[in-house]
């Protein structure tokens, strides 16, 4: 068990996880109320909305291990709560990525 003390359920782990069903639930009534036909982008290949979602979650995937590996994941900020909560840097990097995804899916 010491080997995977390090995958932890936190917090921000708790919040992915929970916006990512709460993003398939909403896709999936979006599916079910509004059909979509296939529709093509800058990509040039037909895309449905789950493939835009793929997209967008890969390229988030990226986006965070490339901002790990370039920038690191020291804390940027120290909020005055108790001890004191400091935030990463990796907020920035989902900031990002949150905009790639609204380009993805107003462009792809």
């Amino acid at each position: 068990m010491e080997n995977i003390a390090w995958m932890a359920w936190t917090l921000p782990t708790a919040i992915f996880f929970a916006l990512l069903a709460t993003t398939l639930g909403a896709m999936t009534w979006l599916a079910v109320a509004y059909p979509e036909a296939e529709r093509v982008g800058v990509l040039r290949i037909p895309t449905t909305r789950g493939d835009r979602l793929f997209i967008s979650l890969i390229s988030a995937a990226v986006i965070h291990l490339l901002w790990i590996g370039l920038v690191g994941t020291e804390a940027i900020l120290t909020l005055p709560i108790g001890e004191g909560v400091e935030i990463s840097s990796l907020w920035l990097a989902t900031l990002i990525s949150l905009g790639a995804a609204v380009a993805i899916f107003r462009t792809v």
